[in-house]
């Protein structure tokens, strides 16, 4: 049962209070570029669970079996976003053959995911945390679906300032960024709930 409790903390802490993107700030570049408009923001976000939980179920055993017992430790960055780049193509390839109009609208961005520091984040501080597979792809998992929960809320937001009257020195970037502060915020307001709620 505490095996149970302790995948439900991982998954539950990366969802909410251990947010890459509102809390560690990482994978900024597709938050920003692609939460215009819900779908885009919806397919981004699947796109890059599926990346995180494969790079995951890749660069794990990778560390494991033949990085640490070569004594390879040093190569973990350059191995893991080789990993990276080759499952972002995969993944292109598969959106332009099943789905084009969402690889279409994705753009320039699909491709970002292979930069994206969030996904390359969540592989090395899976190691870092001590994390067996299992807990490391639960962690996986609940950071894909705190970036996918944050495009989704910020998609929401975005699309209530283009409809708000904003002031001229305020359109564009700069009150994006405000609203991403303030959605950030309040992300931190579930520190204290996650721990006390499994305490």
């Amino acid at each position: 049962m505490d095996t149970f409790k302790n995948l439900i903390v991982i998954l539950m802490s990366s969802v909410l209070v251990n947010n890459y993107v509102l809390s560690r700030f990482l994978g900024i570049c597709p938050f920003l570029g692609v939460s215009k408009k819900l779908g885009q923001a919806t397919g981004m976000g699947v796109s890059v669970i599926f990346v995180m939980l494969i790079a995951t179920l890749v660069t794990w055993p990778i560390q494991h079996y033949v990085l640490d017992p070569m004594n390879l430790g040093y190569m973990q960055t350059i191995v893991f976003i080789l990993v990276i780049a080759a499952l972002v193509q995969f993944v292109e390839i598969v959106l332009k053959k099943f789905m084009p109009a969402l690889h279409k609208s994705l753009g320039v961005y699909l491709p970002l995911i292979t930069t994206n520091c969030a996904v390359l984040g969540v592989t090395i501080n899976n190691i870092t945390d001590g994390y067996n597979f299992v807990e490391s792809l639960v962690s996986s998992l609940g950071v894909g679906l705190g970036f996918l929960l944050a495009m989704v809320l910020f998609a929401g937001v975005r699309s209530r300032l283009d409809e708000s009257d904003v002031p001229e020195c305020f359109k564009g970037l700069p009150v994006t960024l405000i609203a991403a502060s303030f959605v950030s915020l309040a992300f931190f307001g579930f520190a204290g709930v996650v721990d006390n709620l499994f305490a």
